[in-house]
């Protein structure tokens, strides 16, 4: 009778060696699976919905966080460059460059802010209340030319009209043809401004594109970046 137990358990106890190890084989299987469907998944970016001004609301597909529409980007530039370079003793120079200069990357500020007082007389520069204006006429703007991750060059040709005391009906046209490094940002970087300043409600607007000028040089050179 013993000698037939013994029998039985040392019969058993393979089978529970053998079915445990499947088991344990079974659940890796389950989770290179589940490893592999998730992989997939995090590959896959979610639609989004988006609601209109006029009450429609359409699915879109998500863009990756440093992505950015062509046209997004020139919108960008163009309404950045027209609002630095646009002032007025109503809206002087100093006041609007204060404000934009959020827009720009901070090791380029300095070569920005000489580049606003180009071709502005002396007298203008020493006098704070002397009536002067300055306008930014944009010819063209470049498709964007993408040069690394979140980053793309692109041209402006434009003429910067300054009117100022003596030929102020006149005005004068200085060329302003300029290659323009833009970088995305991965949050927005100016907070929520006195909405009772328009000034500062357009470029916060501005910035909610999430992007920053990064480099300016001569439309002539070779590279920007």
């Amino acid at each position: 009778m013993l000698l037939n137990q013994k029998n039985k358990k040392t019969n058993i106890l393979p089978v529970f060696v053998i079915a445990t190890f499947g088991l344990h084989v079974l659940t890796i299987l389950l989770l290179m699976f589940h490893q592999n469907m998730l992989k997939r998944l995090t590959g896959q970016l979610p639609q989004s919905l988006v609601q209109l001004v006029n009450g429609r609301a359409i699915t879109v597909d998500s863009q990756e966080n440093l992505e950015r529409n062509p046209e997004t980007i020139r919108r960008f530039v163009g309404e950045t460059m027209t609002l630095m370079f646009t002032w007025s003793d109503k809206q002087p120079l100093q006041a609007v460059w204060q404000a934009s200069s959020e827009l720009v990357s901070g090791d380029v500020r300095r070569k920005f802010e000489i580049e606003t007082t180009q071709g502005i007389p002396q007298n203008v520069l020493a006098n704070a209340g002397a009536k002067a204006e300055s306008l930014l006429l944009i010819r063209r703007i470049s498709q964007p030319e993408k040069i690394a991750d979140g980053q793309w060059q692109l041209e402006i040709v434009a003429n910067r009209l300054i009117f100022a005391g003596y030929n102020n009906k006149a005005g004068e046209a200085i060329p302003f043809n300029k290659k323009i490094v833009i970088r995305a940002l991965d949050t927005q970087a100016i907070s929520i401004p006195n909405a009772q300043n328009p000034l500062h409600s357009a470029i916060y607007r501005l910035n909610e594109a999430r992007l920053e000028i990064s480099n300016i040089c001569d439309i002539k050179e070779k590279s920007c970046s």
